[in-house]
């Protein structure tokens, strides 16, 4: 399966709500490799790792969010795979 890098935002009620902390826990039950953050303009960012099929259904975690959330829209892009992390963490 070919690896790829997500790069993703997320808009709506989506900080304060344990957003980061549910992406933290299905990305590392998908196996993927990154990182979630809080963004200044109330959005939140993804960066992530992994092979393209868990990729896609993090997305769909994404797009759902924790019951607590309420997710607006999602942007997201697919590239090359870097390599860069080794686990997925929240900042």
């Amino acid at each position: 399966m070919k690896k790829l890098r997500l790069e993703a935002f997320i808009y709506g009620i989506v900080q304060g709500v344990g957003f980061r902390y549910f992406v933290l826990t299905n990305a590392r039950k998908l196996g993927i490799t990154g990182y979630v953050e809080n963004v200044w303009d109330g959005s939140v960012h993804v960066i992530a790792e992994g092979e393209k099929e868990n990729l896609e259904k993090l997305v769909e975690y994404l797009k759902r969010g924790p019951r607590s959330a309420r997710v607006d829209k999602v942007t997201y892009t697919l590239s090359e795979y870097k390599g860069e992390f080794t686990d997925f963490e929240v900042y």
